[in-house]
């Protein structure tokens, strides 16, 4: 354990034997160790071009998986026998003193009807033009029902056959997809785009011609990403949580595009300034509400990295955006026409420099100079500009 600790590929598989009270150790009839699975195989059992007997063994925490790799191998194995497709099998005994016989090699017979292949795929094929085809996919397949239907074979080679529809997919690959004639469905209705995948491509074209450049970030984050290093409580970020996070960087879905851009800002360092980061995504909160207990919604963050916060790049960028969207500024605050700015307190951002976006008479969203806290905790040492606001809200 202590040697392979920090093999790269061999690291990942310690933990499913380490702490168990005993290893399995395969040995030879002269006590030689052949193999430690699942870690690693011994030299004295490594295959060379003398080799003549070849003992194949599958070691997985999910039973179904080790036969499916099993069978694979013996099967390929097979063709290079003295007695080609033929394998001497062993017998295995469970912990409760049963014995089962490995491999299984189990065959299995499926019936699909030909007007559902034609119908799903988009073709006109008649019954022995598709059992031919699935014949070419190493699935053996004969014409029964007096042509409506077709039997399929399928050999313990292909696991990756499931479903019918997986043995409808075989048939449109031999056919060749590119050999299906494209025609117009036969409905009333025209797809298209949805508004607000519309609405946010055109507002990418436009802010990246007001100077900023986009940035696609990581849906996930860590914990401390949405709540300690933006200096607010987790209980309040209504974050979602991954239940078995592989690593400590993916702990929950994101609440907030900030994090993503000033860890892009981060990574980004030497870059020449000024530099102005944007990105239009989803964030995640959770909502007793939903059916899945979580909502996503549309944001759009713009992020001003210089010597100088550039507080009135940021403002420029939120009057511009407004602009485009058609929504006026007025000074009347009981309007319920228009945007405004309000002054507003948030741990995240400097005091006296954050305020509200308030448009159409409710908060969309907030922008200000980051608190300097919040930049030491993202690894950047010069102040910061930030504006995020709520897209969904311009529908």
């Amino acid at each position: 354990m202590d040697l392979y600790k920090g093999e790269s590929h061999l690291k990942q598989y310690l933990p499913i034997i380490r702490d168990k009270p005993v290893y399995p150790i395969i040995f030879d009839a002269n006590g030689v160790v052949l193999s430690m699975p699942p870690i690693i195989n011994g030299e004295h059992s490594k295959i060379t071009l003398n080799t003549r007997n070849v003992f194949i063994e599958s070691t997985a925490t999910d039973l179904h998986k080790a036969k499916i790799v099993l069978d694979t191998l013996v099967t390929m194995f097979s063709v290079y026998c003295d007695e080609p497709f033929v394998v001497e099998s062993v017998e295995v005994e469970k912990p409760d003193g049963s014995v089962v016989t490995y491999p299984e090699l189990k065959y299995r017979h499926e019936v699909v009807e030909v007007d559902q292949i034609n119908k799903k795929i988009g073709i006109k094929e008649s019954p022995e033009r598709v059992a031919d085809l699935l014949t070419r996919m190493c699935l053996q397949s004969e014409v029964i029902d007096g042509g409506k239907s077709v039997r399929v074979e399928i050999p313990p080679t292909r696991a990756d056959i499931i479903h019918e529809c997986d043995i409808i997919e075989d048939v449109a690959i031999s056919h060749g997809f590119n050999n299906i004639v494209k025609r117009i469905p036969p409905t009333n209705t025209i797809g298209n785009q949805f508004k607000l995948n519309t609405l946010c491509d055109l507002l990418r074209q436009e802010i990246a011609q007001a100077g900023f450049t986009e940035v696609l970030t990581f849906a996930l984050c860590s914990r401390d990403d949405v709540s300690e290093k933006l200096k607010k409580p987790l209980s309040s970020s209504k974050a979602v949580h991954i239940s078995n996070p592989k690593t400590l960087e993916f702990q929950v879905a994101r609440t907030t595009l900030i994090p993503g851009l000033l860890k892009t800002v981060s990574c980004n360092k030497k870059m020449p300034l000024p530099m102005k980061l944007f990105e239009i995504s989803d964030v995640v909160h959770s909502d007793e509400l939903k059916d899945v207990g979580a909502r996503n919604h549309r944001r759009f963050c713009a992020v001003n990295y210089n010597k100088t916060p550039g507080f009135e790049v940021i403002h420029g960028l939120l009057d511009r955006t407004m602009q485009l969207l058609e929504v006026p500024y007025t000074e009347d605050k009981t309007s319920t026409r228009g945007y405004y700015l309000k002054a507003h307190e948030d741990e995240t951002f400097f005091p006296g420099r954050c305020a509200q976006v308030i448009a159409n008479g409710k908060p969309i969203g907030i922008m200000g100079v980051l608190h300097p806290e919040v930049v030491q905790n993202f690894e950047l040492n010069l102040p910061c500009a930030v504006l995020e606001l709520d897209v969904e809200e311009f529908l």
